[in-house]
């Protein structure tokens, strides 16, 4: 489900604002994740505007129904940028020392790949596994067309946590393709999904950082007021 990479020059103000990140749900919200967590790693100070469980970008967002999606977005010195990698790529022209992307040119080559697979690929997982960061269900049933789509993501993972080093994707500290397959680390976990030690360990370390730790708690502190039998997987 490919997205378009969209910046729109918004009215410029006579004085600078702080940047203003809008998100979902930090339960369910695996793309507005993405976005929080690329922030984070730039080191941009934002804050955060939440849209309601009933807000039809949230529904798009959460329930898959929309192939363009508006959350998250980030207004940010007068531009505004939705899009989870678009806000990636501002970021790491605004914060080029941030690491946000790698200093080499091939392995920057390759994390943009890895990061283009994952916004535009595994639908079966995304469906069958929906992010939801309280729940647990162990010896969860994976069907086929999932399972294909999770041995994918493990052979990226192993081939990049071999070739850099680890302990994140593209060597010792969290980047994009981090902050893209952040939410996948957590579905795994969710729905018990069978993970060799190497992979095991790289969840672990993106589990440990402290935004995802921030995350995570804000989620669990969130109340529960989506219904998720509505959702159309």
């Amino acid at each position: 489900m490919a997205r378009a990479l969209l910046v729109h020059l918004c009215p410029r103000s006579n004085t600078m604002s702080k940047a203003v990140l809008t998100i979902s749900s930090k339960n369910y919200g695996a793309w507005a994740l993405r976005g929080w967590l690329m922030a984070k790693f730039a080191g941009l100070d934002f804050t955060e505007k939440v849209i309601p469980p009933d807000d039809p970008a949230m529904k798009a967002e959460i329930l898959l129904l929309s192939s363009s999606m508006l959350v998250p977005s980030l207004q940010h010195n007068g531009i505004k940028v939705w899009d989870t990698l678009a806000i990636g790529e501002y970021l790491h022209e605004i914060k080029p020392k941030a690491g946000l992307l790698p200093d080499a040119i091939k392995a920057r080559a390759h994390c943009r790949a890895v990061c283009g697979e994952m916004h535009s690929g595994f639908a079966s997982l995304r469906s069958a596994l929906p992010m939801n960061l309280k729940a647990r269900f162990p010896g969860f049933k994976v069907w086929s067309r999932a399972q294909t789509d999770i041995d994918r993501v493990l052979a990226i993972w192993k081939e990049c946590l071999a070739t850099y080093g680890g302990p994140y994707l593209f060597g010792k500290r969290p980047c994009l393709a981090d902050a893209m397959y952040a939410p996948v680390v957590t579905r795994f976990l969710t729905y018990d999904v069978a993970l060799d030690k190497a992979c095991t360990a790289y969840c672990k370390h993106v589990m440990e950082l402290p935004a995802m730790q921030e995350w995570v708690a804000a989620a669990k502190l969130e109340p529960d007021e989506i219904d998720e039998l509505d959702a159309e997987f």
